[in-house]
């Protein structure tokens, strides 16, 4: 091995110890911004691929570097999904992560998951936050978001419709906290279980109230 060869794997072997010190930090900056688990792991490994090809020499504050390249490259995938009209201005339902590493991105989790049900219930009439949810968090066929919520699959999908719509503006009507646990709660356990019995009762009670 030639004293340039031995050198260059030496410089990538330290490359790759520093992105895995700072992987954890990066994915969780990009699934803050990305609410994607899938597209926040594409996003590392753009980043990595940056790191690796980038002058490192003439890198000053390497987590700096990292986290401004997760940003930036983040707001290309939020841009281009814009573009194409994949995403609104609603509040986003994350998606499951496992937090079990990583108590700090449970946390973010809990905390964004928080937010986007208060903006459901202070957005949406009852019957309009039972279909969104439904349809949005654990994709429900029409007609058994009808059957939950008392209406026909035509009138369920209107309901996701003028839902989305309403998400988009800044209109909001006060909420009780006690409701805003109650939503949390039952979503966070459908979530985490699976077992929907309780948030299809939670959101029938709110329609029929």
């Amino acid at each position: 091995m030639t004293e340039t060869t031995a050198a260059a794997l030496a410089d990538i072997t330290d490359a790759v110890e520093i992105f895995e010190g700072a992987r954890r930090r990066i994915f969780s900056v990009a699934y803050r911004m990305l609410h994607s688990v899938a597209d926040a792991e594409d996003v590392v490994q753009d980043v990595w691929l940056r790191w690796q090809f980038c002058d490192r020499d003439a890198v000053r504050d390497v987590t700096a570097f990292l986290v401004t390249t997760t940003t930036r490259l983040c707001i290309n995938v939020l841009q281009s999904a814009h573009a194409r009209r994949e995403t609104c201005a609603a509040p986003w339902l994350p998606e499951p992560v496992d937090t079990k590493a990583d108590p700090a991105l449970g946390a973010e989790r809990a905390d964004a998951l928080q937010s986007a049900t208060l903006a459901l219930l202070e957005k949406l009439a009852p019957a309009e936050r039972a279909a969104y949810i439904l349809r949005e968090a654990f994709d429900y066929p029409y007609d058994l978001i009808g059957h939950t919520v008392g209406v026909t699959d035509v009138n369920a999908r209107q309901l996701v419709s003028r839902a989305r719509k309403r998400l988009t503006t800044e209109r909001r009507t006060a909420a009780a906290p006690a409701d805003q646990r109650r939503l949390f709660s039952a979503f966070l356990s459908a979530a985490r279980t699976g077992e929907m019995a309780a948030l299809e009762g939670v959101l029938a009670a709110d329609v029929a109230a």
